[in-house]
């Protein structure tokens, strides 16, 4: 019964503190819309950039993070995986690739860029060796600019 307790409460717990990042960008925006919420794009290497796990580790799994950008943002993450055994469908490559060349044309990683629903760009950061709330609080000051 113990054991069954314990199961049920990191299922819940899960639940609670898990994100919701879009799969498809039109639909990101199309929330952001509606919501009237800013869009949090992240372009990540997951599973080879050092930094980008890290900030997906420290920053995105947070669950300071997760409540916060549940109530002000649509998040999407465009990752670009070298390993063979994470490689993303072609139409998600093409769509990454396609945010790349409009947002990312420098190749950057990882590259943090926040845009309203019709995806104007508001502000741009990247990795900092910041805690979950001071990060935030970087989020919020690029919005006022």
């Amino acid at each position: 019964m113990k054991k069954f307790i314990l199961i049920f409460i990191c299922l819940v717990s899960n639940l609670l503190f898990s994100q919701n990042w879009k799969s498809n960008f039109d639909d990101a925006k199309k929330e952001a819309l509606t919501s009237n919420k800013i869009i949090l794009l992240v372009f990540s290497g997951s599973d080879w950039c050092a930094p980008c796990i890290k900030l997906d580790k420290n920053i995105w799994q947070s669950k300071d993070f997760i409540q916060f950008s549940d109530e002000n943002y649509v998040l999407y993450k465009a990752d670009f995986p070298k390993k063979k055994a994470n490689q993303l469908t072609e139409n998600l490559k093409q769509q990454n690739n396609a945010l790349a060349e409009k947002y990312n044309q420098d190749g950057n990683y990882p590259f943090v860029v926040l845009l309203d629903g019709s995806g104007k760009v508001i502000g741009v950061t990247g990795y900092k060796n910041y805690t979950p709330l001071e990060y935030i609080a970087h989020l919020k000051s690029l919005e006022k600019k």
